[in-house]
């Protein structure tokens, strides 16, 4: 049983990966069945413009209580047709209080953190691209991650 409902998990993950012309709403989305991300299992989704964007880009983490660092390291980089990287940039959020109390209240059992990552990341020519988001973290598999996703507000 729980070897089906890791397939059909593995399987949703796969379709939500790739979006046509989006323009709002999420954009990469992975959930942690078994709260761990592995140092290069890199979270990817294809973006197909049709015509020039703007985003507002905004990093979504979910975090189990056992989650024992108090940062969160990823770098996001968006990568042309060509597999060429047009943006890079690492990120470090502080997670906790210097007392080790989590910046967030637990909510459904689980800390809920949103974070600004680009707004106004402007792609001015149409065509197919990739947003991946890479862990940085030292530690390796990152345990106690529930999930991550980038939304678009604008």
């Amino acid at each position: 049983m729980r070897k089906y409902l890791l397939i059909i998990g593995v399987v949703l993950i796969g379709l939500s990966s790739c979006h046509s012309d989006k323009n709002e709403g999420t954009l990469l989305s992975r959930t942690f069945p078994t709260q761990s991300w592995e140092r290069f299992d890199f979270v990817k989704a294809e973006i197909d413009l049709k015509k020039p964007t703007t985003y507002n880009l905004v990093l979504s983490v979910s975090f189990d209580p056992s989650y024992v660092q108090d940062y969160l390291s990823v770098v996001f980089t968006v990568f042309d047709n060509d597999d060429h990287p047009l943006r890079t940039k690492g990120y470090k959020f502080n997670l906790k209080e210097k007392d080790g109390s989590w910046k967030s209240s637990l909510t459904d059992g689980s800390y809920h953190f949103s974070f600004p990552i680009n707004s106004e990341l402007s792609i001015n020519e149409p065509g197919k691209y990739t947003f991946q988001l890479e862990n940085r973290m030292p530690i390796t598999p990152l345990s106690g991650i529930n999930s991550v996703e980038i939304v678009n507000t604008k």
